[in-house]
């Protein structure tokens, strides 16, 4: 039987409140043997926590999206801020990423010098802890390049989540050996963009996530997404890719067990 890994998932989000439990509970008898929930921002990556200690095949991300940085600031102190972080990534060995941390440009009122101060400071602890990022960058290519170099994100590698740019920036996320994470939209008929760098990466680079609640691929778009859905993800990739689906869920597989560093933890 084919086995999926969901590697980037909100179940924490209040769009589970009412059925969460269930959700969970029919996953593995869906294929969906791994699940990666990433924290937005301190209160999400606490929840994260008790999630992975929940479920047995949950792992979690702890971090700060770039829209969220406000609450790091509120501390008052940054060093204080970032302990929080670190804490919660010390806190258990299922945590196994810093993230989802980034910049996002796409609003006019956006505070970049702010985004840039936190996603520098995560990247160092991510450095720091020796774990692999996950990284959100929209309408902010340029910038998120530049930090990633000068920060040396290339020593822990990690995953361009929700990737929207071009082939060519594909190509130098690529050269720091990240990962680029496809998910619904590669399914809708406007994704032309991402459907060409998926034609164009090589399939080795490549990952699946919903970013559920958010995403829901066709025939699903516009509701609530869950990691049930991520075989139309494969499908749509192997028609891209001119590949068997069974080559698609073996290589995928494998490319998230090594993102995450499970490869001992997790049997192939």
């Amino acid at each position: 039987m084919f086995k999926i890994f969901d590697t980037h998932a909100h179940y924490d989000d209040e769009a589970f409140d009412e059925d969460r439990d269930e959700i969970i509970a029919s996953l593995k008898e869906n294929g969906i043997c791994a699940v990666t929930n990433i924290g937005s921002d301190l209160k999400s990556s606490r929840n994260t926590l008790d999630l992975i200690k929940k479920y047995d095949f949950f792992y979690g991300a702890v971090g700060v999206h770039p829209s969220e940085v406000g609450c790091l600031e509120e501390i008052g102190d940054d060093e204080k801020a970032i302990d929080e972080i670190r804490k919660m990534a010390l806190s258990s060995d299922r945590v196994v990423a810093i993230g989802e941390i980034g910049l996002d440009y796409h609003y006019e009122d956006t505070n970049k010098e702010l985004q840039q101060k936190w996603f520098r400071k995560q990247l160092r602890l991510a450095r720091e802890l020796n774990l692999p990022v996950v990284i959100h960058s929209r309408d902010a290519v340029a910038d998120t390049i530049v930090i990633m170099e000068n920060e040396n994100a290339r020593e822990v590698g990690g995953v361009i989540h929700c990737y929207s740019y071009t082939e060519r920036s594909a190509m130098a996320f690529k050269r720091m050996g990240f990962y680029l994470g496809v998910g619904g939209v590669v399914t809708f008929s406007n994704g032309r963009k991402l459907k060409d760098t998926v034609k164009y990466i090589p399939l080795t680079k490549l990952v699946m996530e919903t970013d559920c609640p958010y995403l829901a691929p066709q025939p699903y778009r516009g509701k609530r997404n869950n990691s049930t859905y991520l075989n139309h993800v494969a499908e749509a990739i192997a028609e891209i890719k001119e590949l068997d689906i069974e080559d698609i869920y073996e290589e995928i597989w494998n490319n998230s067990l090594d993102l995450y560093r499970l490869r001992d933890k997790i049997k192939s």
